[in-house]
């Protein structure tokens, strides 16, 4: 563990020199010291650091449930419901049709829809700390679209895990939906009518009392949620969504950043831990045809979710690149395909295709005034000057 985090600060330091970000170069560290690349072996088993880099999932979504309040939630609910909608229906629509393409099998096609429309909780997280983007108009909508993602995932997961591993019946794949659900309304209740009971439970002015305590909040429920058939970041993230509303929320912003930061480099090296570079070049044609789909949808997507918030070509192409990326739950998708006996070139697909996405989206989100110039209202009018978005919000975002 201490080598891996000595790997992963070695290189991002000599990324920073050049302008990288950080998130390629943990990945990176993972890959080149695990046990499927030759050379010095960190750690021979990934599963080794299974507990530490799913803290690090944890902490990253409950950040971000932080930093998602619930004001936003209830003044903008509907349109975020519906941008999430747009995304999803693009995306895993997108990724239906090309599992059905390949040709791999119908229940292939049904991981691949999933592997294709779900964004990277973790990676997106990290991409707006990054660029400092939190404050950011469009970041709204962006975190919008992943809640709803979340919800998705939940309710995805839930329906696929019986179809993979040939559940008794349409029933028990319905009881299983139905618990993850059930689930997911009581988090959803406690964080809409609960928040003063939670306030009062948390105050301390004691800072270690209330790290242990917001820890152990995350964390517990992160567990029950997956208990549920729910993912465990969606639980953290509700957990992060309430006490963001609490008057505690400041300093617990400021006490898990380090422990974000931490552990999320602890997830991303594990992420790359699980990567064999040796099984890319039997799948590389499906995966550039793969991630240049994403892209594509990506900014359509991005630019129907400014539309709809009434942002311009800037906003558009920061939501487009920061959604890009797609990580762990197209791992656990792999895992899941794997364990169902399915197509062997699944496995080395997913990976290849996460791979690419995980390095090229943050290295593109930093560049997405390149995206803007081309989209619809970026060009700079004639006789100079600069394109003009028609909101404060898209303004700010400049």
């Amino acid at each position: 563990m201490g080598g891996a985090f000595m790997a992963a600060a070695i290189l991002a330091r000599a990324g920073s020199r050049i302008g990288l970000p950080t998130i390629p170069l943990f990945i990176l560290a993972g890959i080149l010291l695990g046990p499927n690349t030759p050379g010095i072996v960190l750690v021979k088993d990934p599963h080794d650091l299974e507990m530490l880099t799913a803290l690090g999932l944890v902490l990253l979504l409950f950040y971000l449930g932080l930093e998602f309040h619930m004001d936003d939630l209830k003044s903008g609910g509907r349109r975020m419901a519906v941008a999430g909608s747009i995304y999803l229906l693009l995306n895993v629509g997108a990724g239906l049709g090309f599992g059905f393409a390949l040709g791999w099998g119908t229940s292939e096609a049904l991981v691949l829809a999933g592997v294709l429309g779900i964004s990277s909780s973790a990676i997106v997280t990290k991409i707006l700390v990054d660029l400092n983007r939190i404050g950011n108009g469009e970041t709204k909508p962006i975190l919008g679209i992943i809640v709803i993602e979340d919800i998705f995932l939940a309710i995805y997961l839930a329906v696929l895990q019986p179809v993979l591993s040939g559940a008794e019946g349409p029933g028990e794949a319905a009881l299983q939906a139905g618990k993850a659900m059930a689930f997911l309304l009581v988090l959803a209740t406690v964080a809409r009518f609960g928040t003063k009971v939670i306030g009062r439970l948390f105050d301390t002015r004691d800072n270690e009392l209330l790290v242990i305590s917001f820890l152990g909040a995350a964390v517990l429920v992160a567990g029950i949620s997956e208990w549920f058939g729910v993912a465990d970041a969606i639980g953290a993230f509700m957990v992060g969504l309430m006490l963001g509303s609490t008057t505690s929320a400041e300093r617990i912003r400021t006490l898990v950043h380090p422990l974000r930061d931490a552990f999320g480099a602890i997830f991303f090296f594990g992420f790359g831990l699980s990567i064999d570079p040796g099984d890319l070049p039997s799948v590389a044609a499906p995966v550039a045809l793969a991630v240049l789909l994403t892209i594509v949808m990506n900014v359509v997507a991005g630019l129907a979710a400014a539309k709809l918030y009434g942002f311009g070509a800037r906003p558009a192409s920061n939501i487009a690149l920061t959604l890009l990326a797609r990580g762990e739950f197209a791992l656990i998708l792999a895992t899941m395909a794997a364990t169902a006996g399915l197509d062997r070139r699944l496995s080395p697909f997913i990976a290849g295709y996460v791979l690419v996405l995980a390095v090229l989206a943050p290295l593109a989100a930093g560049r997405s005034h390149w995206l803007a110039r081309v989209l619809p209202g970026g060009k700079p009018p004639p006789g100079g000057g600069a394109a003009l978005d028609p909101t404060p919000e898209a303004a700010g975002a400049k």
